[in-house]
């Protein structure tokens, strides 16, 4: 069985529609650009794509704004974020600095009061040389001075308290 239609030449949509988009194109200037070509199929409307072409683009025009926004917001808050850490960083240096300048200089007085002790240590020492053969001297006048008291007090010393009475009186007289 033979299809009726078989004998009657078909006509595309394509080519119906290629007049009327001819004819809308040349009334219409064309949103796309120039470099981009416009294809079309037979089952898509022209109109339709043109209106999605322009509300596509509009949604990425949309985005992209939205997305350089977040760039920017997300630049600034790094610009924000260095610039304390740098201040912070500055701070400290600054403290180190002032700290390591304090140390320095008690560093300097500690060795400074140390070299003073040990020059007062070796003057001293210097000066108790001479003392060893004063020390020396007291030593042999304290023997003599020892010795003469024991003298001294055997020839004062007498045998009976009734004679030192005795002798005392006499003395007296």
């Amino acid at each position: 069985m033979e299809d009726d239609n078989s004998s009657i030449p078909h006509s595309t949509n394509a080519e119906t529609q290629t007049p009327q988009h001819d004819e809308q194109q040349s009334s219409m200037p064309s949103p796309d650009p120039p470099h981009v070509p416009v294809e079309e199929s037979p089952d898509s409307k022209p109109s339709l794509d043109q209106d999605g072409i322009l509300r596509a683009m509009e949604v990425v025009e949309r985005d992209s704004l939205a997305i350089a926004e977040s760039y920017a917001s997300l630049f600034s808050s790094l610009r924000f974020a260095l610039s304390e850490v740098t201040s912070s960083s500055v701070d400290h240096m600054h403290c180190f600095s002032d700290a390591t300048g304090r140390v320095q200089e008690s560093a300097l007085d500690a060795a400074s009061k140390g070299n003073r002790f040990i020059n007062s240590c070796l003057r001293l020492n210097q000066e108790m040389k001479g003392i060893e053969t004063l020390a020396m001297h007291l030593k042999i006048l304290k023997q003599n001075v020892d010795t003469l008291d024991s003298a001294v007090n055997k020839l004062v010393r007498l045998p009976n308290p009734s004679v030192t009475t005795q002798w005392s009186h006499q003395r007296m007289i």
